[in-house]
């Protein structure tokens, strides 16, 4: 793996990656729920 720079940069990835899950799982729920 490679070597994390700076915490910023590390909670940056975080952020990032954290709301595209939370935009993911709103977007299932919202087809579960057309059913």
């Amino acid at each position: 793996m490679m070597p994390v720079m700076s915490t910023y940069e590390a909670l940056m990835v975080m952020l990032a990656f954290g709301t595209f899950i939370i935009t993911l799982l709103a977007l299932i729920i919202k087809m579960n729920n057309n059913k």
